[in-house]
C-alpha cells in the first residue's frame, strides 16, 4: 500500500531553515568535487563513488532526523557523512587514509563512521547495513528509546532478498525504521527497465505492510517534509515506511567521469537531470524569498574545504605496526584458545 502521507511540499516561509540545506548541499558538492580531482590526480587511491547530483536526499533526510538518531549507509555515502555533521577533513583525511581519517585511515572511501553524529557503519556490500539498521532500531524499541534508525541504499539493493526479510520483521514488531531508497535509476550500468518490469520500487514494501511515498529526490523541501513525517511515524509506534527519492548521480557509478558515454538513454536523461540540479532549484527558491546573495556563504565553504584538504594531507600515516589491530590471528582467547586477538 502507498501512504497516505502527504508529499506536498509547503514552502518554508522563513528563509533561514532553506538556505541551511543550500549550504549542506553545497559543501557537499564542493568537498565531493575537491575528492573528485584527487582521484583524477591519482593522490587518492581508493575506489570513489560520489554523490554529486544527490544531494537533496541526504541534506533533506537527515535535516529531519533527531540528533540521536542514526544512519546507515552504503558505497556512496559521502554525503550522508556529511549531511549528518562529519567533517570535511575526516572524510578527506580517510579517503588520503590517514591516520586523522573517520575511520582511522583503515577503511577508506566506502567504510565511513562519526558515531558522534550517528554515523554507525557505511559498507560497499550492497544493502549490508539495511537489517544491522534494522538491529538498531529494535534495540531502541526494546529499551523504550524515541529513536529512529535510518538506513540509504540504492535502487538496486532493492534486488537483494534481505531487504525484504528486513521489511518483514520491521513491520512485524513496527520498528521505528526508515527506509530511504535513493533511486538514481541506475544500478551500476543498468537502467532500472533493463533489471525490472515495473517502476514501483516505492510499493516494495506492500506485500510486508510497510507503506511507501515516492518523492522528488532533487526538491530538499519535499525529501525534508516526508522524511520528518514518516521519521516521527517510526519514532511513535507506526512502524516502518520505505522512501523511495528519485535522483541522478552526474558522474560515474565509481570515479570522477561524467558517464555521458553509457548507453543514448543514459547520455540524453543526463542532460535533463542537470538542468534539475537541487542547489539550483533551491537556489531558485532561495531567490523567491529574497536571499540572493550567495556570495559570502559561497567563499565560507570553499574555504573550509580548502584549509580541509591541507589538514588532511599535512597528516601522518597509520603506522606500520596497526597493520594487525583488529585483525584475528591464532591461539590467544581464553575462551576460543584456537583464536588469537593480534593487538
Amino acid at each position: 500500500m502507498l501512504s497516505t502521507l502527504s508529499t506536498e511540499v509547503e514552502p518554508i516561509q522563513e528563509g533561514t531553515e532553506l538556505l541551511q540545506l543550500w549550504r549542506r548541499m553545497f559543501l557537499l558538492r564542493r568537498a565531493e568535487e575537491c575528492i573528485a580531482g584527487l582521484v583524477e590526480s591519482g593522490e587518492a587511491r581508493c575506489p570513489c563513488h560520489l554523490y554529486i547530483g544527490q544531494e537533496g536526499v541526504a541534506v533533506g533526510v537527515c535535516a529531519a532526523l533527531n540528533p540521536e538518531d542514526s544512519v546507515w549507509g552504503g558505497h556512496r555515502s559521502h554525503g550522508h557523512y556529511l549531511a549528518r555533521g562529519g567533517t570535511v577533513e575526516g572524510l578527506i583525511a580517510e579517503i588520503l587514509g590517514k591516520v586523522t581519517g573517520c575511520s582511522g585511515g583503515r577503511g577508506g572511501s566506502m567504510h565511513l563512521l562519526a558515531r558522534d553524529k550517528g554515523i554507525l557503519g557505511t559498507v560497499p556490500i550492497v544493502a549490508g547495513t539495511v537489517p544491522l539498521a534494522a538491529g538498531a532500531a529494535l534495540a531502541y524499541k526494546l529499551s523504550g528509546q524515541p529513536r529512529v534508525a535510518c538506513a540509504f541504499f540504492g535502487d538496486g539493493a532493492l534486488e537483494e532478498g534481505h531487504i525484504h526479510e528486513t521489511l518483514n520483521l520491521a513491520a512485524l514488531y513496527r520498528l521505528p525504521l526508515l527506509l530511504v531508497c535513493e533511486n538514481n535509476l541506475y544500478s551500476s550500468h543498468l537502467h532500472w527497465s533493463e533489471r525490472r518490469v515495473l517502476d514501483n520500487l516505492a510499493r516494495a514494501g506492500e506485500y510486508h505492510g510497510v507503506p511507501g511515498v515516492c518523492v522528488d529526490g532533487n526538491d530538499v523541501e519535499a525529501v525534508m517534509k516526508a522524511a520528518r513525517q514518516a521519521a516521527e511515524h517510526a519514532r511513535h509506534g507506526g512502524g516502518p515506511t520505505l522512501l523511495e527519492c528519485r535522483t541522478f548521480r552526474f558522474r560515474g557509478h565509481v570515479g570522477p567521469a561524467t558517464d555521458s558515454d553509457v548507453g543514448v538513454t543514459r547520455r540524453e536523461a543526463l542532460k535533463t537531470w542537470l538542468e534539475r540540479d537541487p542547489l539550483q532549484r533551491c537556489k531558485q527558491r532561495l531567490e523567491v524569498l529574497g536571499i540572493a546573495t550567495l556570495d559570502r556563504d559561497v567563499l565560507q565553504i570553499e574555504q573550509q574545504v580548502a584549509e580541509a584538504l591541507a589538514k588532511a594531507r599535512a597528516a601522518s600515516f597509520p603506522s606500520a605496526s596497526r597493520v594487525l589491530q583488529y585483525v584475528w590471528g591464532l591461539d590467544s582467547d581464553p575462551l576460543y584458545p584456537e583464536i588469537r586477538c593480534a593487538s
